[in-house]
C-alpha cells in the first residue's frame, strides 16, 4: 500500500511570529538575523524582504545593501519555541509518526489515520487551518507518498497552500524537476552536474547506477534513487540526532591554510544559522573541522566543547591542515551531540553535500 506523507513547513517562520506579535510589521520588509558589523546572517524574512532579493543565509550586510530600509530584528528563540511547541501538538493529534526537521517543519505519516475520511489532502488542509487559528501563522504542506517528493511539493504553493503529488504521478512530477531539488545536491554538484549535460532529474535517468558511483561515489545511488522519485524513508519521530554540520567542495582547492582560514568565517555562519533552527533538547558534545585534500585523503580534528567560540574552530582547522598540509578541496565544521560521541557516517542533517542547503 503507497504510503502517504505530509511535509508541513511554516512560512517565513521566525518573521511570522515577529508580525504575529506586532502586526505593525506587517506589509514591511522584515529579516531576522544578526547584526550586519558582527558578521550576522538572515536567519529568515518576510516575503516583502524577499521581493528585494534578500533571502536566507545571506549576510545581513548585503540584506541592507540591497533593500537599505529593511527591518532587521534580533532573534527570540523562546517564542519560536512556544510556537513550535504548538504546532507541533497539532500534528500529533492526527498521527503519532511526526519527525520534526527543526522549529518549522515535519514529515507526517497519515497513512493509517482515518481522520478527514482518510484523506490527506483533508488533513494538511484542517492542519494548516490549526495552525493559522491557533497560532497565528500560515504553513503550507506538500502531499506525496515519500518524504522527498512531498518536501519538494511543500514549496510548490507556497506561502499558505499546498500541494498533492499521486503515487501515479509522482515519475512525471520528479522528471522535470532541476536536480538542485535532490537532497544533497547544493550549488556545487548542480554545476557539476549542467557541465555533464544534465539539468533535470529526467536527464539523470540516462546515467547508471555504476556511472553515477563511479563520478560521485557513495553519493551516485542517492542520485540513482531519487531522480526516480524512490525514497522508502520511513517518518522517525525517535529519531536520535548525531551530529550537525554544514560543508563545502570549493571550485578550486584552497591553495593554503591561511585561504582556508579566510573560508572559515563564511562556514561558521552558516552552521550557526542551522544550529538555531534545531528543536529543544540538543546539547553539544564535540566540536570538529572536517578537511578534504586535493588527493582525496581527509580528516576531522575534534575536541570536547559544549560552546564553541571563533578560536575554537580556528585551532580545529589549523590541526587538520597540519596532518597533510596539501590544497584542501573541501571544508566542513560541525558538533556531535551528548547522546552520541562516536563520529556519524552518515550525511550531516540540514547539510547537503556541498553544503547549500
Amino acid at each position: 500500500m503507497s504510503r502517504k506523507i505530509i511535509h508541513c513547513d511554516c512560512d517565513c517562520f521566525y518573521a511570522a511570529v515577529e508580525m504575529r506579535d506586532d502586526p505593525s510589521l506587517v506589509g514591511r520588509p522584515l529579516a531576522v538575523g544578526g547584526k550586519p558589523g558582527e558578521r550576522g546572517v538572515v536567519a529568515t524574512c518576510n516575503y516583502e524582504a524577499r521581493a528585494f532579493g534578500v533571502r536566507s543565509a545571506m549576510s545581513s550586510a548585503h540584506a541592507l545593501r540591497l533593500c537599505p530600509h529593511l527591518l532587521l530584528l534580533p532573534p527570540d528563540f523562546t517564542r519560536y519555541r512556544a510556537a513550535s511547541r504548538q504546532i507541533l501538538a497539532i500534528y500529533r493529534e492526527y498521527t503519532a509518526l511526526v519527525e520534526p526537521l527543526s522549529l518549522d517543519e515535519a514529515y507526517l505519516d497519515v497513512t493509517a489515520v482515518d481522520r478527514c475520511r482518510g484523506s490527506a489532502t483533508l488533513m494538511a488542509q484542517e492542519i494548516r487551518s490549526r495552525i493559522h487559528d491557533e497560532v497565528g501563522i500560515t504553513a503550507s504542506a506538500g502531499i506525496a507518498p515519500n518524504k522527498f517528493v512531498a518536501k519538494v511539493a511543500s514549496d510548490w504553493r507556497k506561502p499558505n497552500g499546498q500541494f498533492v503529488v499521486r503515487p501515479e504521478e509522482v515519475d512525471a512530477f520528479v522528471a522535470e524537476l532541476p536536480v538542485k531539488k535532490i537532497f544533497g545536491v547544493g550549488k556545487v554538484t548542480a554545476e557539476r552536474l549542467l557541465r555533464l549535460g544534465v539539468e533535470t532529474c529526467g536527464d539523470l535517468r540516462g546515467w547508471s547506477l555504476a556511472d553515477l558511483t563511479r563520478e560521485f561515489g557513495s553519493f551516485g545511488a542517492n542520485l540513482h534513487r531519487l531522480c526516480r522519485g524512490i525514497d522508502d524513508r520511513p517518518v522517525a519521530p525517535d529519531r536520535e540526532r548525531k551530529s550537525l554540520s554544514v560543508e563545502t567542495t570549493y571550485n578550486r582547492d584552497l591553495p593554503d591554510l591561511q585561504a582556508c582560514l579566510e573560508a572559515l568565517p563564511a562556514l561558521v555562519e552558516e552552521f550557526s544559522r542551522r544550529m538555531t533552527r534545531l528543536r529543544d533538547g540538543e546539547t553539544v558534545h564535540k566540536v570538529f573541522v572536517k578537511v578534504k585534500f586535493s588527493d582525496f585523503t581527509q580528516t576531522t580534528a575534534e575536541c570536547v566543547d559544549p560552546a564553541p567560540v571563533a578560536e575554537t574552530w580556528t585551532r580545529l582547522l589549523a590541526e587538520g591542515h597540519r596532518r597533510r598540509g596539501l590544497p584542501v578541496r573541501l571544508l566542513g565544521v560541525g558538533v556531535r551531540f551528548a547522546a552520541c560521541a562516536a563520529p556519524d557516517p552518515q550525511l550531516p542533517l540540514f547539510a547537503d553535500a556541498d553544503g547549500a542547503e
